[in-house]
């Protein structure tokens, strides 16, 4: 059921302010309308979540795992109501949106076996040395231990992966942090069902209410005033990268500033090897293709650049690539507003006086329609004007003529940061890969050969981040179970009383988690 509530704990609530979404494939406009929260619910809510903190954090791993799979089980439980509801308010069609609820449980279910194995404590005794000379060592422990209250933002592109159950909220739960939901305007009703969903496996697990809240709104001063909140220890965003800016601002100038882990753009670049290029180009072309429009581009994987040297190889790649992308549907884009960004940016590329635009895709009679786009420029242009490498949300992007390899990795030297790179290679394009290896891996947050960046496996390796833009601090992924560090912080406690310590790190080990002992993993060889 959806009624447009705010969820504050347990608690339903309406407010006089209200919202509504907007079907992006008709342009019109869905029913109900929402309740818009403002600051009064935003303090009820981080004031509820500071109250259930310390007892979050004190649960075992067994109940914290048991919630996780609660929830994952509630999302299901739903059903096809879901769906239908997503596809309403996303234009999405139905096989990937039962593909992205099929991803957000299993990042659930994920955690929840990760948060059972209990590695992310990274339990650490130094015992006391009484006798050491010249001075005696004190008895050290450290555990991680939970910040305290995360605000999550759901995310326009993901309404359910990247949203209110989304991997943000999922790893900071199974970090122990009561979670408060800036619910994404253009799909609330989505959100709410989820939301609703979360809110009955916590109340089934015991848990206090302020385990989780979810604050519905289309207006900049709710999620201003979320991060701005004292109660609220830490933030995931996924965005744009002046909405992820503006809340890093907010929160640096907090009496007590915060993280917040925002992920904001990227152009993921591709690198086609001379010898790949020559070898498969025919293939790759259509691929590639494939890769830029699926999903309308709305994917910040999207590969929206290619380097390779210039030959009649890539001219080759160039028309073929054209041809597929001149024979590709248009895709209903996410909401108005996305649509209009895109169309803003592929006119400036295709105005550019340097640029020359290959091929746009086939024109539909819908609304809020993406139509591909693909450009061919030279580095020279390119290293000379930065508006050149700007991300275009969508199904566009700049092939760029390259003089050698040195100039590929010139190109690659003035990139931002970005989540992906591509590279295109066969066995002949080794030396030349082992090149540039170093000089990309400097500049994004996962690599990857012979394949293309779209589709991010959620698992234990994998690295959802990068560099500055494409987020805030390159040194943490927003998808793999390594998210849940982000929510952690690292505490030592010297000489307490066993009876005062946290269970994973006393002498007894209730948890029975694995532990690094005067520097030696327990089980380990060494």
């Amino acid at each position: 059921m959806i009624d447009g509530s705010i969820l504050i704990g347990a608690e339903f609530r309406q407010a006089d302010a209200r919202f509504t979404s907007v079907d992006p494939a008709t342009g019109a406009t869905l029913t109900p309308d929402f309740s818009s929260a403002d600051a009064a619910a935003v303090a009820d809510a981080t004031a509820l979540a500071a109250a259930a903190a310390p007892a979050f954090a004190a649960t075992d791993l067994e109940t914290r795992a048991a919630l996780l799979e609660g929830i994952a089980d509630a999302i299901v439980a739903i059903g096809d109501d879901l769906i239908v509801r997503a596809m309403s308010e996303s234009g999405l069609p139905r096989m990937r949106l039962e593909g992205e609820r099929g991803r957000t449980v299993g990042q659930l279910r994920l955690f929840a076996s990760y948060v059972r194995q209990g590695d992310w404590l990274d339990a650490t005794i130094d015992p006391a040395m009484p006798d050491r000379q010249p001075l005696p060592r004190p008895d050290l422990r450290r555990v991680n231990l939970p910040v305290g209250p995360v605000a999550v933002f759901g995310a326009s592109n993901f309404p359910l992966a990247f949203s209110v159950g989304g991997g943000d909220t999922a790893a900071a739960l199974a970090a122990g942090c009561p979670v408060i939901v800036k619910g994404h305007p253009a799909h609330p009703g989505t959100g709410e069902l989820v939301a609703r969903a979360i809110r009955s496996a916590v109340d089934a697990a015991g848990l206090p209410a302020g385990v989780f809240s979810y604050l519905p709104g289309e207006t900049n001063a709710l999620g201003e005033a979320l991060v701005a909140d004292p109660r609220v220890k830490a933030v995931g965003f996924t965005g744009s990268r002046g909405g992820g800016m503006a809340l890093m601002r907010i929160a640096a100038n907090r009496e007590e500033p915060i993280p917040v882990y925002a992920e904001m753009s990227s152009i993921n670049p591709v690198v086609l090897f001379p010898n790949a290029l020559a070898a498969r180009g025919a293939a790759l072309a259509p691929a590639f293709i494939q890769s830029l429009t699926m999903g309308a581009g709305q994917f910040c994987t999207n590969p929206g650049l290619l380097l390779a040297i210039a030959s009649p190889e890539l001219d080759a790649f160039v028309e073929a690539a054209g041809a597929a992308l001149t024979d590709s549907q248009p895709a209903t884009m996410l909401t108005p507003g996305i649509h209009a960004s895109f169309e803003k940016g592929v006119d400036a590329l295709a105005g550019h006086n340097a640029v020359t635009q290959v091929a746009r895709g086939k024109v539909g009679d819908g609304v809020n329609q993406a139509v591909g786009a693909l450009f061919v420029t030279d580095a020279d242009a390119f290293l000379g004007d930065r508006a050149l490498s700007h991300e275009v949300f969508g199904s566009s992007a700049v092939v760029v003529r390259c003089r050698d390899m040195q100039q590929v990795a010139e190109v690659v030297r003035g990139l931002e940061g970005q989540l992906t790179a591509t590279f295109q290679m066969d066995e002949g394009d080794h030396d030349a890969a082992r090149e540039l290896l170093p000089v990309m891996a400097e500049r994004v947050g996962r690599i990857l050969v012979n394949g293309w960046p779209t589709g991010v496996e959620v698992a234990h390796a994998m690295v959802h981040g990068g560099p500055f833009p494409a987020t805030s601090d390159g040194r943490s992924t927003s998808v793999g179970t390594a998210a849940i560090y982000r929510f952690l912080r690292p505490v030592c406690f010297q000489n307490l009383p066993d009876d005062l310590l946290p269970p994973a790190i006393a002498q007894s080990n209730p948890w029975g988690v694995a532990r690094r002992i005067d520097g030696v993993r327990e089980g380990s060889k060494a």
